[in-house]
Order: structure tokens, then sequence, then C-alpha cells
């Protein structure tokens, strides 16, 4: 951060700083607990930290300045521009019928019982990957794969599970993902080398998953109604198509293409495939309708407002703690707690994990606790940014997305309760608290972490071009801790 404004003096001493973040997360927790952890509410809540701090700043010029270059700063303004373009390239994958494709492909390779919970997985994980959005693979998988997968006798609670975890691994690993573009941003790191650097956690979470999921799967016997008859409604084989785009765009991400470029070459091959297979018209991209503006732009950016005004919010109530040098004071609080690599780790692990547990949200999270701790903390230790990234990240999907109170959880029961209203009693409406253990991936992932920080297997540190190294000898304070991968 370049700030013109180096310094606001508080009534009380820089702690006075921390209030917009201190009231952010305490008003977040009660609109949470009271069970509604919504974005809208996320941004009430840190316009009142910024507010209240107001009147305890003595320069009130200077301090409305701070709000202002905060909103502006590129670390704000970074994420919320990749938000736009990945907001669009999402719809036109949805709109275009790619949910549609991979149950038809998944239907028609005879899957079922516990071989069709473990498809389930790996399509939603597939579509969410592709998508970069956990709620809406849930909506898309829970809506068509879960009442098809008990028909062809898939456990119904192991089935669900299977859908919500694969949301969270593509909510992890996709590179136009909320928390991908956030836990990257907050580190000033590339997308496309966080993503590559992410796959050693993912791989054997999944493995564990699937282990998991061919053994539990199978629960039912395959009912006589006619699943096609019922079904085909929502298959269309055409939609694989919509891989391509999905592909393209994934491909140029990890090769370093920057966001923009890519979800934009993706977005563009998109229309053009979706227009040549009859899947979508370029008459959708943007219309008139009862005199709005409607389509695939306008949605598409439309259900990203939310989270970009959340970040907007969020970084000034990070420049406010910056020029307050609240910051400073909350690393000599931590450092009297923290004296080696794996105690920085552990810290942001338990932040991340604490607070995305409370909130049932993973992206706020990331960018609050990400930018006012986890860098300063890992610049501090020199772990390398990919590293902080992905513990910010791989945390933030696992309790989010299995504790009884998480908005996906209820999203899941409600969609099961739609469902059941079509299909009758062969399909049940599940419960939060029947489903939480049953999110494998979530805690298969959480293992991995765990063993990660506590191990060091994946930490690399700041080499001296900035690459990522495996081994470092820090200096000053820490130089009596030889630190190297494995510690």
């Amino acid at each position: 951060m370049n700030n013109e404004i180096s310094n606001v003096q508080f009534y009380g001493g820089r702690l006075v700083s921390l209030i917009p973040f201190g009231l952010f997360i305490i008003i977040a927790i009660l609109i949470s607990v009271l069970k509604a952890p919504d974005l809208r509410g996320m941004w009430a809540a840190a316009l009142i930290g910024i507010m209240v701090t107001y009147f305890l700043s003595k320069d009130k010029e200077k301090y409305a300045q701070a709000v202002i270059e905060g909103m502006a700063d590129k670390i704000a303004v970074i994420p919320v521009v990749c938000w736009i373009f990945a907001g669009v390239f999402a719809q036109v994958l949805k709109d275009s019928g790619l949910v549609d494709g991979i149950l038809w492909a998944a239907y028609h390779v005879g899957a079922t019982g516990t071989l069709f919970v473990i498809i389930a997985f790996v399509a939603s994980a597939l579509f969410a990957t592709a998508t970069g959005t956990s709620f809406g693979t849930i909506i898309a998988g829970i809506s068509v794969l879960y009442p098809a997968g008990i028909l062809l006798g898939a456990d119904p609670i192991v089935l669900a599970g299977a859908i919500v975890g694969g949301a969270a691994f593509g909510d992890n690993i996709a590179p136009i993902s909320d928390t991908t573009i956030s836990s990257a941003a907050s580190q000033g790191a590339d997308v496309g080398g966080v993503v590559k650097s992410r796959i050693r956690y993912v791989i054997p979470a999944s493995i564990i998953t699937i282990i998991l999921l061919a053994i539990f799967g199978g629960g039912g016997s395959a009912q006589e109604a006619l699943p096609y008859d019922q079904l085909s409604q929502h298959m269309n084989p055409t939609g694989l198509v919509m891989l391509i785009p999905a592909i393209i765009t994934i491909i140029f991400a990890v090769k370093g293409a920057h966001l923009i470029s890519a979800t934009t070459i993706g977005t563009v091959v998109g229309i053009i495939i979706a227009q040549l297979f009859n899947l979508n018209s370029f008459s959708n991209l943007i219309y008139i309708e009862d005199g709005a503006a409607q389509g695939v732009f306008v949605n598409g950016i439309g259900g990203m407002v939310d989270i970009c005004i959340f970040a907007l919010l969020i970084m000034a109530c990070v420049n406010i703690m910056r020029v307050g040098n609240g910051d400073k004071a909350l690393m000599g609080i931590a450092e009297r707690f923290i004296s080696t690599v794996r105690g920085a780790e552990a810290s942001i692990a338990g932040l991340t994990l604490g607070l995305t547990s409370v909130m049932g949200l993973n992206a706020p999270p990331i960018l609050a606790i990400g930018i006012s701790y986890a860098r300063p903390i890992g610049e501090k230790y020199k772990i390398h940014k990919y590293r902080v990234a992905n513990i910010l990240d791989a945390f933030a999907n696992t309790l989010c997305f299995a504790l009884p109170w998480s908005p996906a959880l209820f999203l899941v029961v409600s969609l099961t309760a739609e469902a059941n209203s079509v299909y009758g009693e062969i399909v049940p409406v599940l419960s939060t608290g029947q489903l939480g253990i049953w999110i494998i991936y979530c805690w298969a992932l959480l293992a991995v972490m765990i063993f990660s920080v506590i191990t060091g297997w994946g930490r690399t540190y700041v080499g001296r071009n900035g690459e990522p190294i495996k081994s470092l000898t820090l200096s000053g304070d820490n130089k009596d801790h030889k630190t190297n991968i494995g510690v």
C-alpha cells in the first residue's frame, strides 16, 4: 500500500484503529449466530466500524482520506475487477447447459449406487472448477444429481455430501473462484502460481474422499421408477462442449495469464461455442425486459456486486488500521505467542478456521485475515506468498461447508425439500445435522492441511528473486531457527 496519508492519530492510542475490524467481526458473528450470514449484513458491519471509529480520530479529514485511499488501493481493486470478469464467464457456462451435459454423461456411463456417488463428486468438482461458484454448484447438483442418484441406488446423505464436497473442491482450486482471487490478491500473488502450488494438497484430499465414498456411497437399491423419463429434461450431451472454454480458461490461468485475459478469452470462446451448438444465443447476452436490462452480462456482473462492495469496505478497515499503526500493535501481540514458522502458519490457519466456521462464509474472512494479519506475519517469517495463500484458502474451504449452521447446508436442506415435493418419499429431505460429517472432502482437506502445517510438508520460503524455495535460515530475532520443508 502506498498511502498519501501515512499516520492518523486516535483518542485512546493506536489500538483504537483496530475498532473497525473488531466491530465488523462482532457484528458478523452476531448475524451469523442469528442464522443470517449474508454478505449485505457484512457490508453494514464494516461500515458501522468505520463510522464509529471516525469520531475517535483526532483529524477527521485525514481519517476520511484514509477511508478513500483504502478503497482505491490496488489490493482492493484487483479482486473486484477479476470478480466482474469471472462472474460473466461463469454465467456463460451455466446458461449454456454445462451441468446438463455432465448429468447426461454420468447417467449414460451406467453409473449406479456407489459409482454414481463418486461420479457426482467428480462432476460437481468439475463444474465448480469451471464456474468458480460453490453455491451455484450445490444448486445444480442437488437439483439434478441428487434425485437422479437416489433413483439409481445411491445413499442420499453420502450423495449430498459428495456434491457439497465437490463444490468445496472447486471453490478451493478454481482460478476464477472468489476464494482463490481473495487469497491470491491478499498476498500480492499471481492466481496461476497459487493454483499450481495448491494442487499438492488437493490431490491427497481427493483420493481420501473417493476411497471413503467408495466404501459408504451405496445405500439403497435402484428404484423401479424410470430416471431417464423423469430427468431427460435436464440432460443434454451437447452441453459437454462447454468444457472447452472452461479448460481453455483454466490452462491460460495456470500458465500465468492474467485472470482478466484468461476469463475474457474463455468468455468469447464460450459465447461462440454456445452459438454454434445452439446452446445459447447472442440475443441472451443482453436484452431489455420489463424496462430493465437482463441477460448473461448483466446477471454475471450482478452476481458479483455483493462481494465487490464488501472488498472495498474491508480494505477501508485495513487502511484505517495501518495508518493508525494498529497493525504494528497487532503484530506485537502476536509476537508474544509466536516464535517459529510453524507457529506463524498455525496462527493463520486457526484464525481462518475460526472466523469461517463462525461466519459460515469463506471469501470475506480470507480478505480480512489475509490482508491485516497473514500477509505481514508471512513476510516477517519469509513464508512464500503462495504458501500463505494456500493456508488461507484451504482452511477456509473446510468447516465452512461442514458445520450444522453452514449456509451451504441450509441451502442443501432447502433444495432437498424441493426435490422431495417433485419425486415424493423416494427422495428424502435432509437436515444439516445429518449432513455435516458426510462432507468428506472438507474433512479430508482439513486433515491434509493440519498435517502440512505441523510437519512443514509443502512449506516454501521467499527466495532471492522472490521464487519459492524449500529451506531458509532466518536472521535477526529468529537466527537460531534453521527452517526447512520438514520443520
